[in-house]
């Protein structure tokens, strides 16, 4: 059983790594800003919690095996590159002051590398509602890529991420995307958070990005 502290368990990806990692028997500290809205299930936790008050997170992180970070401002914060840059480095922080080792965290698509070696936050088609967020996101592993202390890992989804059955079936890439037979790169919600509590549960990319998908 691991103890895992869950940042952003109520949201689309994190409600899916709450109901995995409770199906495995681990524990679950589901740290949110509305506790009232994490499911209710035996093994779970509800505690609120803000992001970018490192100190006080710090203390709350503290007795966990590992720390799992689906944190998000939300699509509709106007400055949510700049407030996911700051939350993403208080998190890394109040990891280590928490004394835990071990960090995943769930960011996005778009730092991923085309074929011709550019990110595909960069290019020209990439959609405008979620470029802001992507950068904020890319910045945050590109920090990462410096923390030498955490045995931090980086999951970025694949283009395609929606709502749809668990099969437990997944094929891994590092830094570029994973395509099937039909030139899709798409998983289900359930099935990336089996991917996510698997590396909780057997580590194969420490301190390295990694992708998911059919």
């Amino acid at each position: 059983m691991m103890k895992i502290a869950l940042i952003g368990a109520t949201g689309f990806v994190g409600q899916e790594i709450l109901k995995e990692a409770i199906s495995r028997g681990d524990s679950v500290t589901a740290l949110v800003r509305n506790p009232a809205k994490v499911e209710k299930l035996d093994g779970v936790t509800a505690i609120q919690a803000d992001a970018l008050d490192t100190a006080a997170l710090s203390e709350k992180l503290k007795g966990h095996d590992i720390v799992v970070s689906a944190y998000n401002p939300g699509w509709t914060d106007p400055n949510i590159q700049a407030v996911h840059i700051k939350a993403s480095k208080s998190i890394t922080e109040a990891t280590k002051s928490a004394g835990i080792k071990r960090l995943i965290v769930i960011g996005g698509a778009g730092s991923l590398y085309a074929e011709d070696g550019t990110q595909f936050v960069d290019g020209e088609h990439f959609p405008a509602e979620y470029k802001e967020g992507a950068l904020g996101a890319r910045q945050a592993l590109n920090d990462l890529r410096t923390e030498t202390e955490l045995d931090w890992s980086f999951v970025s989804p694949p283009f395609h991420l929606a709502p749809g059955p668990r099969t437990g079936q997944y094929r891994l890439g590092k830094e570029n995307p994973v395509f099937d037979a039909e030139g899709k790169s798409a998983i289900s919600a359930s099935d990336l958070a089996v991917a996510i509590v698997d590396e909780v549960h057997s580590p194969k990319h420490k301190q390295q990005r990694f992708t998911a998908a059919y």
